[in-house]
């Protein structure tokens, strides 16, 4: 019975618990990241202490990087609630992902548990679950707790007890993916908006910075540094934070990948165990 493993039907979504659990958590790191940056911004970078004759309209004293980035202007503070979004969600979604393969090397997991199938010992595969726990072990120990019950049940031929195997199966990996998932979504939007919000805000540093050298006579020196200063300073907070959500998201979707591949191998190892254990036609070059 052949079913290619991406081929995966729209499933119930997951657990309402869940869903608040992750909408709860960007309502309250978002609202928060954003003040506590424009504090930081407007109370510790823009402290006159980091000025030149104590005014922070003034140049910074030199090497005094807080005043630098205070000089980025009104975008620093929004760049910088991005940057601690970002790190926040990263945080949250390593420790996820890493209780998600449970307690033992998921390639470990995987080869116990096709090790048990091939013995026939649905039991053990079922106490290597139990002591693996996390995602994959969730959704494994699913399919071999209907591959117990498929093998009591009279009622149905075998090709229905195996479609009932892989429904299952299918079923609680879809329930298991957007935990997974939350929140990558987040993580993916900010690697694109901070470089524009950067840029933005270069635009506007720019802007003031031809505006000091449009007045009459002598050039502003000051606004002049300032513009300069604040162009200079949002793009490489824009590009800072993008670089790191880039590389975040990229590293989450690969180990949700790898998850959701042993899901598959172990998912068919039940399933083909199942066909070669209970009658000759079955499921011998199918996958989940």
């Amino acid at each position: 019975m052949n079913k290619p493993a991406a081929a995966r039907p729209a499933a119930p979504a997951a657990p309402k618990s869940e869903a608040k659990g992750g909408s709860a958590l960007a309502a309250i790191v978002i609202p928060l990241a954003l003040v506590i940056s424009y504090l930081v911004w407007k109370f510790v970078m823009g402290n006159p202490a980091n000025f030149q004759g104590g005014d922070n309209h003034n140049n910074p004293l030199p090497g005094n990087y807080l005043g630098i980035v205070y000089k980025g202007g009104f975008i620093v503070p929004i760049l910088l609630s991005m940057f601690l979004i970002t790190i926040t969600f990263s945080i949250e979604r390593f420790l996820t992902i890493g209780r998600a393969k449970g307690t033992k090397s998921i390639e470990s997991f995987v080869r116990t548990v096709r090790q048990k199938l091939n013995v026939n010992d649905i039991t053990g595969a079922i106490a290597a679950c139990d002591q693996q726990r996390g995602s994959v072990a969730n959704v494994v120990k699913s399919g071999l707790l209907k591959y117990q019950e498929m093998a009591r049940e009279r009622g149905m031929d075998k090709d229905q007890k195996i479609l009932a195997i892989q429904k299952e199966i299918e079923e609680s990996t879809a329930l298991e993916l957007p935990m997974l998932e939350k929140n990558l979504v987040i993580i993916s939007t900010l690697a694109s908006v901070a470089t524009l919000v950067g840029l933005l805000g270069t635009v506007f540093g720019m802007i003031n910075a031809f505006a000091a050298l449009a007045n009459a006579g002598a050039p502003d020196a000051v606004g002049l540094a300032n513009g300069i200063s604040e162009a200079l300073i949002n793009t490489a907070l824009g590009i800072l934070t993008s670089a790191i959500a880039i590389i975040a998201y990229n590293f989450f979707t690969s180990k949700i990948d790898e998850l959701t591949y042993s899901i598959d191998e172990a998912g068919f190892s039940i399933i083909q165990t199942f066909a070669s254990q209970h009658g000759e036609s079955g499921v011998q070059n199918g996958t989940v």
